[in-house]
């Protein structure tokens, strides 16, 4: 079993709250720019296990499939400092019959500051094969139920979606 969560139990956004690790710092005390991608799939990983009981590993052994990344879009808004609480949000915010865009971002602990946006797209392929396949039903129906509502992501650029998650910090800090 793929998932251990309810269809209706499963949000659309995930959050964790992670500290930057000296290990991961450069010289100039900020996050390494490679280290983003550790930090925001490592929080993606342990997110879907702990919200939808997802696990990689039983996608890969049930299923005989993954998902292997396409494509990165990454834009470093502010640097995230050596010993700095962050919080990390993940959402999946499109798919299609063979693709996931996971968008990720980073903020500090107060969510009032933009860190970090990461879009990253992801093909769905056999591992048998190599070829990409289509996803199952019950990856189509987790995905419906996890995609952020409203988002016309064919439609969307990069850069208006990095001023609308602005917009959204600021309209929670306001509120």
């Amino acid at each position: 079993m793929l998932f251990t969560a309810k269809l209706s139990d499963m949000p659309v956004e995930a959050e964790s709250r992670v500290i930057i690790r000296f290990q991961d710092c450069d010289p100039l005390m900020h996050l390494n720019n490679s280290k983003y991608f550790d930090y925001f799939f490592n929080a993606r990983e342990d997110q879907v296990s702990k919200l939808y009981g997802f696990s990689f590993e039983a996608m890969f052994r049930e299923l005989r499939t993954s998902w292997v990344v396409y494509q990165h879009q990454i834009a470093y808004v502010r640097p995230a400092r050596i010993s700095e609480w962050v919080r990390i949000t993940s959402r999946v915010i499109y798919y299609n019959d063979d693709t996931m865009v996971t968008e990720y971002f980073m903020t500090n602990d107060l969510r009032t500051e933009l860190k970090t946006v990461l879009w990253t797209i992801s093909k769905h392929i056999s591992i048998t094969t190599g070829q990409r396949v289509p996803h199952p039903q019950e990856v189509m129906d987790y995905l419906a139920a996890t995609c952020v509502p409203g988002i016309d992501f064919p439609a969307l650029h990069f850069n208006d979606r990095i001023h609308a998650i602005k917009q959204e910090l600021a309209a929670d800090a306001s509120a």
